[in-house]
């Protein structure tokens, strides 16, 4: 008797984890890193404040989507079914209680920070000697820049701004007893935490701006008697709606940020024991009546905690890594061009150092030889490297032309002041479509060459950011291919026109065919599978939530393709369920560096990995926004070198990595897998190993430890002996 199938889900809450859920658990794998005792302790303290900041903004964008839908009635439901309302329902308990364990953990870092001379301390803790020197900061520093503001009829409650953290005292004037309210605003430009001491920061010593303001209350309400004070921080809406009949959009975003620091109020948190009246006050007079309030035991603003981990301790913190120039670009004295004519490159940030990245702008701005330059910008961070060379370039007489995405979230700002820069040095500033972001990351040079024109590409996982290079694992591929050029001057004439590319050579692009491509790829091996053939699926990206796509994974794991995904936060698809996805392993890795390259393998009839494998960089997550409202790209790898670069280091690297990896479960819970008889650390591999296709001939002797799949390793196991 043959035995029975598993009946397939086909409830969605069955089928697919929801996408605010699932980024709770990414924050949530961050925190963990917090509390990792392997790790050095102001480290710890950095990833517990990047969880916090990743919580604001989790509140800020996320939250205040679900708030706008739920007040304007929209019906729309999430992946798994669940109606803005519900989904609101759901979410805030367990942001609520993220936010607990945040807080608890800041106390357990701070009394370990204090036995290493470090500390965020009271007011009254500090010695007289410290105490008088903060008095002379306040008087000379912070009391020129408070504006505090009585609350009555005659003063109308203040604007305050998105994350901001302001102060409320409550007063009784010693003249005849009236009891006064006042609201002081801690002011933006004056930094979080107060060295105190006369060695500043070095001392490791701080007290927060606020403890130093009620410490000086007196000198700052003269005549007054202070009764009270609790401080509170708000969280606005702060997503930017693009409306598609939008003329100038220029204009349009210069007024769209204005009005998004007046966002509505979506997350009101306050200081334990401030009275209920104060609270109604606040949230009457900021319009928040339905915003989400949570009573904060701790400190408010775990985010700003950055400051202290930016003290000069190095022996609290990683052990620095320089990054390496790749050598294969040496040993042409620094040619660029000669390099990458001999034969594509592919360079592996931050490992290799993102000065390639510009050194090769900069060639271009400086060679006489260049005619032309053009060039995407989504993020470019406040460092103007790349804004310099290309302005450079511009000045120099080349024809130079940037794409600045302005809907870049939250650097529509910088990007703003970028492109009138770039304008005023005389470069064609674009900025493409109305209703889709360029999220495409394309350099494309034009150089003369005798008597031809011949183009150079960089095509990039990440962004022309030379700040979070420095952290975010990136790929950064370097080609003469013509074909390649002809593809990346097609995608910029369609965002420069409007001129949609036909019949392009090898790049796949969104929104004109790229979900269609990955199909195509998914049905290969799907075929494969039906034919007896070796089949599976690697692929590595930042969110998977793409309905199509998820689906089309169930369907390939259903067929009999093995499928490994390495995905570093959002993922909508449920692993391992019998019957819908038992060939789909899903990991996490969350450590030093953030996983941020895209990449797909498919194995084309021959076990992974293989040298017959197709594989793919991209800048595209599989989410609906990348394939239905973006400019994306995918690209083949073909030259040899690089293809075993991508696939045989750095896919395997990843999934064989144990140290800092986290298996999804078919319940939407992460597993951290242990690390076993044989640890594997990707990110202190590739510190320690140069790559393949970047190695100069010296380099090209030495060995570099070859990654390989012992027969019949599970990845998915916790005790993987992969090595």
């Amino acid at each position: 008797m043959s035995k029975s199938r598993p009946l397939v889900p086909r409830d969605p809450a069955q089928r697919y984890f929801n996408r605010e859920a699932s980024w709770l658990q990414f924050n949530r794998r961050v925190l963990a890193e917090a509390q990792n005792p392997d790790h050095p302790l102001l480290e710890r303290l950095r990833f517990l404040s990047i969880s916090g900041a990743n919580l604001d903004e989790f509140f800020m964008v996320r939250v205040a989507g679900l708030r706008g839908q739920q007040l304007r009635q929209i019906d729309d439901r999430s992946i798994d079914g669940l109606t803005a309302g519900q989904a609101l329902a759901a979410l805030t308990g367990e942001a609520d209680a993220l936010m607990a364990e945040q807080q608890a953990l800041w106390l357990e870092l701070h009394a370990r920070l204090r036995e290493q001379g470090i500390a965020v301390a009271a007011m009254d803790e500090l010695s007289e000697a410290a105490q008088a020197q903060l008095a002379r900061h306040f008087v000379s520093h912070v009391f020129p820049v408070l504006t505090p503001q009585a609350l009555d009829p005659a003063h109308p409650f203040p604007f305050i701004p998105n994350l901001g953290l302001s102060l409320i005292f409550e007063l009784k004037r010693d003249s005849d007893g009236e009891r006064v309210r006042e609201l002081v605003m801690l002011p933006a430009a004056i930094k979080r935490f107060v060295a105190a001491g006369e060695a500043g920061d070095a001392a490791g010593q701080f007290v927060p701006l606020e403890a130093l303001i009620r410490g000086h209350a007196g000198r700052l309400f003269p005549g007054y008697t202070v009764l009270g004070s609790a401080a509170f921080r708000i969280i606005r809406d702060s997503d930017i709606e693009i409306e598609e009949e939008a003329e100038d959009l220029v204009r349009y975003f210069r007024s769209a940020i204005k009005r998004r620091r007046r966002g509505r109020v979506i997350r009101l948190e306050i200081e334990s024991g401030m009275p209920d009246e104060l609270e109604r006050l606040i949230l009457r007079e900021l319009g928040g009546g339905e915003a989400m309030v949570a009573e904060m035991p701790g400190m408010l603003g775990l985010g700003d905690l950055d400051q202290v981990v930016a003290l000069d301790r190095p022996e609290l913190k990683f052990a620095p890594y320089a990054a390496r120039f790749p050598e294969r670009i040496r040993e042409h004295d620094g040619d660029c061009f000669a390099a990458i004519r001999q034969k594509d490159i592919i360079v592996h940030h931050p490992y290799e150092a993102f000065d390639v990245v510009l050194a090769f702008l900069r060639q271009a701005a400086a060679d006489p030889d260049v005619v032309a330059i053009k060039q995407t910008l989504y993020r470019a961070g406040k460092q103007d490297a790349v804004i310099r060379a290309l302005c450079d370039a511009a000045e120099a007489g080349k024809s130079v032309t940037a794409v600045v995405e302005l809907k870049a979230r939250f650097d529509e700002e910088q990007n703003l002041h970028w492109a009138a820069q770039l304008e005023r040095a005389g470069v064609q500033v674009v900025y493409g479509f109305i209703e889709w972001k360029t999220h495409a990351k394309i350099s494309l040079v034009v150089r003369r060459e005798g008597d031809m024109l011949r183009s150079y590409c960089h095509f990039g996982t990440g962004n022309y950011h030379p700040v979070t290079a420095r952290t975010y694992t990136d790929l950064s591929f370097f080609t003469a291919d013509p074909r390649l050029a002809s593809d990346a001057a097609q995608v910029f004439n369609y965002v420069t026109g409007y001129v949609e590319p036909r019949a392009l050579a090898k790049l796949a692009i969104s929104p004109h065919g790229l979900r269609d491509k990955l199909v195509a790829l998914i049905d290969a091996e799907i075929a494969n599978a039906a034919a007896g053939k070796p089949a599976g699926i690697w692929a590595k990206m930042n969110s998977l939530s793409d309905r199509a796509i998820i689906d089309k994974l169930y369907e390939a794991s259903a067929a009999g393709v093995t499928i490994r995904l390495v995905i570093r936060g959002v993922c909508c698809l449920r692993p391992g369920v019998p019957g819908l996805s038992e060939r789909i392993a899903v990991k996490s890795i969350v450590g030093r560096f953030l996983e941020h390259s895209r990449i797909w393998a498919f194995a084309g009839g021959h076990e992974l990995p293989s040298r017959s494998a197709k594989v793919y960089i991209s800048s595209a997550d599989w989410m609906s926004r990348n394939f239905d409202r973006r400019i994306e790209f995918a690209l083949p790898l073909e030259n040899a070198t690089v293809h075993d670069q991508v696939l045989d280091q750095v896919m395997l690297a990843n999934l064989l990595d144990t140290e800092q990896s986290w298996l999804l479960q078919p319940d939407g819970r992460y597993a951290r897998v242990a690390a076993g008889k044989r640890p594997f650390n990707l990110h202190h591999y590739f510190m320690d190993n140069p790559s393949l296709s970047g190695r100069g001939a010296a380099l090209s002797a030495k060995r570099v430890p070859k990654l390989k799949l012992e027969p019949k390793v599970d990845l998915t196991a916790p005790e993987s002996k992969a090595g």
